[in-house]
C-alpha cells in the first residue's frame, strides 16, 4: 500500500485531499499530516485517516495539547522536527499543499530523500525551479502537478508527444471585464469573491490580479520543459476546460471537468492508474464555453510575472516574495488593490542579480531581500 505525507493538510487543497484519501483508504495510507496552526482540525484529520503522526509548523499552536490514547497520532512540533520526520518517513509520496514560500524546505527535504512530490504549491517551483528540477533528477523523484491547469496539461501530454503550444486557461477572476480605473478602490471582500473556485485568501487574491496565472506560466515552464514563448494564457470564464495542449500536427487536446480539485488530487495520487471517484458527471448540454484573450493592460501582473520567468535566475524568487508581501499588505488593508502589482514591479526593477541559484540558502537570502524591499516600497502606496 502506498504511503503519503500531506503538507498543508488543513488548507483548501488539503481539505480536498482529505476527502479523496477517505475514499481511497484501501489504496493509500497516511503516514503524516502537516499544518501551520490549526491543531483541532489537524488532530481530527489524523484520527480519521489513522495517521502515524501530525505536525504543526507553529510551536505556539501546540499549547501543551497531548494525544493520550494508544494508537492516536504522535504530535511533531516545529519545522525542523517536521523536516526530520519527512526525511526518515517510509512514505513514497508527499503532497505539497502548503501556502507560499513556506513549502520550499519541506519539498526540498522530500526530494533529497527520493520521495515523489505531488505539487500543489506552485510558489516552490517558481522560487526554486532550477534547483527543484536538479534535485528531482538526482534523486529519481517524480514531480506530478496538482494545480488543475497543470494536471490537465500533464494528462494531455501522457502520450509523450512534443507540444507546440500550451494554453493555460484562466477564469479571469472576480474583476474580469473591469477597467484599471474601476479597480482603484475595490475592497478585500470583493477581491476574495471568486466566481468559480473556493480557495485560500492568498491564491484568491492572486487570481484577482492574474499574478496567479503568471506564476503558473513559470510553473508550466519548469514542469514540462516548454519555452515561455510556447505557453499562452486564455480567459475561460466557466472554468470547465482546465487547460489545452496543441501538438505539432495542429491537433489540440483538452481536459474538462467541474471546478473541483478532487480530480487533480486523485490523478496525482493514482498515476498512471485512474481510480473511480464519486463526482457529478459533466453535462456539456447545459454549458456554454467561451474563450477570450487576457486584458494585460488592466491586469499587468500577468506579463510582469512572465517577464520575471523569462529573465530566470533569481528573478522568479523575487517575484514570488514581493507578491506574497504585497498580497499580505492588501489583505490587512494597508495598501490598495492596484498597489500589489506596482510593488512587485518596483522590487523587480531594483533587483540586479541574474545568477542561477545552486543552493537553498541563495534562494532564501533573495526571498528575504525581496520581502524587506517590498515593505520599504509599500510605504509609497499605503492607503
Amino acid at each position: 500500500m502506498t504511503q503519503i505525507i500531506v503538507l498543508g493538510a488543513t488548507g483548501s487543497v488539503g481539505e480536498t485531499a482529505f476527502r479523496v484519501l477517505q475514499h481511497d483508504k484501501d489504496r493509500i495510507s497516511v503516514d503524516g499530516l502537516v499544518a501551520h496552526h490549526n491543531f483541532d482540525r489537524l488532530w481530527e484529520m489524523g484520527i480519521t485517516l489513522h495517521a502515524r503522526w501530525i505536525g504543526l509548523t507553529d510551536p505556539q499552536a501546540w499549547k501543551n495539547q497531548k494525544g493520550g490514547e494508544s494508537g492516536t497520532p504522535r504530535v511533531v512540533v516545529g519545522l525542523d522536527a517536521i523536516l526530520e520526520e519527512i526525511a526518515k518517513s517510509p512514505a513514497e509520496k508527499v503532497l505539497g499543499a502548503m501556502t507560499g514560500f513556506a513549502g520550499l524546505r519541506p519539498t526540498l527535504t522530500a526530494l533529497r530523500h527520493g520521495k515523489d512530490i505531488l505539487l500543489a504549491n506552485k510558489e516552490t517551483l517558481v522560487a526554486a525551479g532550477d534547483l527543484v528540477r536538479k534535485m528531482a533528477t538526482d534523486s529519481g523523484s517524480r514531480i506530478i502537478p496538482v494545480d488543475s491547469e497543470h494536471s490537465a496539461i500533464f494528462q494531455c501530454l501522457a502520450l509523450n508527444q512534443p507540444p507546440r503550444r500550451i494554453f493555460l486557461t484562466c477564469s479571469g477572476g472576480p474583476f474580469r471585464g473591469r477597467r484599471k480605473e474601476d479597480l482603484a478602490f475595490v475592497s478585500v471582500e470583493e477581491a476574495l469573491n471568486h466566481p468559480n473556485w473556493r480557495m485560500g485568501a492568498k491564491i484568491t487574491i492572486d487570481t484577482a490580479t492574474l499574478v496567479n496565472k503568471g506564476l503558473e506560466i513559470i510553473e508550466a515552464h519548469y514542469l514540462f520543459g516548454v519555452p515561455y514563448e510556447q505557453i499562452e494564457v486564455v480567459i475561460h470564464p466557466q472554468s470547465i476546460v482546465h487547460s489545452l495542449v496543441e501538438f505539432v500536427d495542429g491537433a489540440t487536446m483538452a481536459q474538462l471537468g467541474w471546478p473541483d480539485m478532487a480530480v487533480p488530487v486523485q490523478v496525482a495520487l493514482s498515476w498512471p492508474e485512474r481510480w473511480s471517484l464519486p463526482q457529478k458527471p459533466l453535462d456539456l448540454t447545459t454549458q456554454t464555453l467561451s474563450f477570450e484573450p487576457p486584458d494585460i493592460e488592466t491586469f499587468e501582473g500577468l506579463e510582469i510575472a512572465r517577464e520575471a520567468g523569462v529573465k530566470g535566475g533569481l528573478y522568479p524568487a523575487v517575484l514570488n516574495a514581493a507578491n506574497e508581501t504585497a498580497v499580505s499588505l492588501f489583505l490587512s488593508h494597508h495598501i490598495g488593490f492596484l498597489s500589489i502589482t506596482r510593488i512587485i514591479k518596483d522590487v523587480l526593477e531594483e533587483f540586479q542579480d541574474n545568477r542561477v541559484p545552486t543552493t537553498p540558502e541563495e534562494i532564501m537570502d533573495t526571498d528575504q531581500w525581496a520581502r524587506n524591499h517590498a515593505l520599504e516600497v509599500a510605504h509609497h502606496y499605503q492607503s
